[in-house]
């Protein structure tokens, strides 16, 4: 995707009626120096094995050197020779190349560390574990407790939500710990999920094909655990809150792959009978009525496998003890409970270079409540996502941030760091993608969603790491908190969600823009 001033902005109702094919249109996106393009960069990554002067390598197929008693094939190709077929790998060439690596006592070192165990875990630098310390000079004054744990499960949005959430609910009732109900939220996310699959298959009929690449994506992961921050405003502002005491976890809550299995094999048939009411002309009445019933199956399934979820517009009495030991009995509403949260008022930030700073964006077919509020993103430059973030930890306030948790890090140590893992030790390469070219290739999106908590500046008051709550458990990490290098933040974090106090007047007005459609199997698309 290029810059948004080249892209027409297209409706969010009209996207699906284009042809199936479509992408939105692209430009280069920005190499490490703006002369080269990105085979030129690439060139200049690789690393040659032998030590031949240019001429040498520009004609080595003619070249009159033989080869020493060692080398028996030159180590540059290992194809039959550089003006050849190069479609298919030469086998003698490519066993020749084998035993040129293993020449060198590095590499055969290499080989009974890197083949024996894990080359991240190998390949950690000691001096990145040492730097990365759990100390932080702004810190908000309480954090939430305890360190929750998401089991097996993708519900790391749910519980990035609600422990930027608890914190005020603590804070208001003097609890020392306490856990809101994830899977009260998730039971209903998957109702609202099934439901707008449905609502797309019927809206995508037209124009759509049932191969073409918008269903193809729809039919991917109808009702995923993944999910957005609008997903969860969604939730919250039609469901509300629970404490986990009025609706814990069951086994397919903490465990959700069979239930969810069960549930996408069941919605992708019931999306091809949507499509043969729609093509056999039927009512709509009837085709309301078989929606009406696939909906019926769906609920039976989520009953039965997580429970019946208190009502959402009956009070509960939630009973507990304060930090002071004395016992507190509250009757609320699921609805009534959620105004500490004010989870209307937030804004979310993201870091795309592909796209046009100062733009809002949203995705095609993107969402979980039908006709709710729709994923809405205001893309800006990294500095502003970091300034804001430090101005919401110096307030006190906790941030619900998406990132690739996966990238240059280390989840028993707790850290997440780009100079965590010496690749070019191990293995004699570098990794140069840039932020914008591994959102292009597929090579990097959001991944997980978690908490930022504090921050630690320099004299400059510029941010160097970062304190990060995640959703691990207590053995994952320092006690269940990780820490972030600024460097990796600027790498794979794509979002922040701040309050508006902490943005300019410009950035806010953002909102104010006709949004950006990205189509569905965009990298903004993808869910934490």
């Amino acid at each position: 995707m290029g810059t948004a001033a080249s892209t027409p902005v297209v409706p969010a109702r009209s996207i699906s009626k284009r042809d199936p094919r479509r992408n939105v249109p692209r430009e280069a996106p920005p190499s490490s120096h703006p002369s080269m393009s990105l085979d030129e960069k690439f060139d200049a990554f690789r690393i040659n094995e032998d030590d031949d002067d240019d001429d040498d390598q520009a004609d080595s197929s003619s070249s009159s050197k033989k080869p020493s008693a060692t080398t028996t094939v030159t180590t540059r190709h290992i194809f039959p020779s550089p003006s050849s077929n190069i479609s298919h790998i030469d086998t003698s060439n490519t066993q020749a190349y084998v035993l040129h690596i293993l020449q060198d006592p590095k590499n055969r070192l290499g080989l009974s560390a890197l083949s024996s165990h894990n080359p991240a875990t190998i390949l950690e630098k000691p001096a990145t574990l040492i730097r990365d310390t759990q100390y932080f000079n702004v810190k908000i004054p309480f954090e939430g407790s305890p360190v929750t744990n998401q089991r097996s499960s993708g519900r790391c949005w749910i519980f990035a939500a609600t422990n930027v959430f608890r914190v005020a609910i603590q804070q208001k009732y003097n609890i020392p710990r306490f856990e809101l109900s994830q899977a009260y939220l998730f039971f209903w996310d998957k109702v609202e999920k099934a439901n707008y699959f449905l609502e797309s298959i019927l809206d995508t009929v037209d124009g759509e094909d049932v191969d073409g690449r918008l269903v193809s994506a729809l039919n991917a992961s109808p009702v995923g655990d993944g999910g957005q921050w609008d997903m969860i405003v969604n939730l919250v502002d039609k469901y509300g809150i629970v404490p986990q005491t009025m609706y814990p976890d069951s086994w397919n809550a903490q465990n959700s792959a069979v239930m969810d299995r069960t549930l996408t094999t069941k919605l992708r048939e019931d999306g091809l009978r949507l499509r043969a009411l729609v093509s056999a002309s039927a009512s709509t009445t009837k085709i309301a009525e078989a929606k009406e019933k696939m909906m019926q199956d769906v609920v039976r399934i989520l009953t039965l496998c997580l429970g019946p979820p208190p009502a959402v517009d009956q009070k509960f009495t939630w009973e507990f003890y304060d930090a002071n030991n004395t016992f507190k009995s509250i009757s609320l509403t699921p609805t009534e409970f959620a105004n500490t949260t004010h989870v209307k008022r937030f804004i979310s930030l993201v870091h795309d270079p592909r796209n046009e700073y100062n733009r809002l964006l949203t995705v095609d077919h993107l969402g979980n409540v039908w006709d709710g509020r729709p994923i809405t993103y205001v893309n800006v430059e990294i500095g502003v996502l970091k300034h804001a973030c430090v101005a919401m930890l110096q307030k006190g306030l906790p941030i619900f941030f998406g990132s690739d948790v996966g990238k240059q890090s280390d989840s028993r140590a707790g850290i997440m760091d780009t100079d965590l893992v010496d690749y070019e030790l191990g293995f004699n390469i570098k990794l140069g993608l840039t932020k914008a070219e591994r959102l292009l290739t597929g090579e990097s999106a959001m991944t997980h969603a978690m908490v930022l908590t504090a921050v630690h500046l320099d004299e400059d008051n510029k941010p160097i790491r970062w304190r990060v709550e995640n959703s691990w458990s207590e053995t994952a990490g320092t006690n269940g908190y990780f820490v972030m290098s600024d460097k990796w933040l600027d790498q794979f974090v794509y979002q922040a969600v701040v309050d508006p106090s902490v943005l300019a007047k410009s950035v806010r007005d953002v909102l104010k823009q006709e949004a950006k459609v990205l189509p569905l199997w965009d990298p903004m698309g993808a869910l934490a």
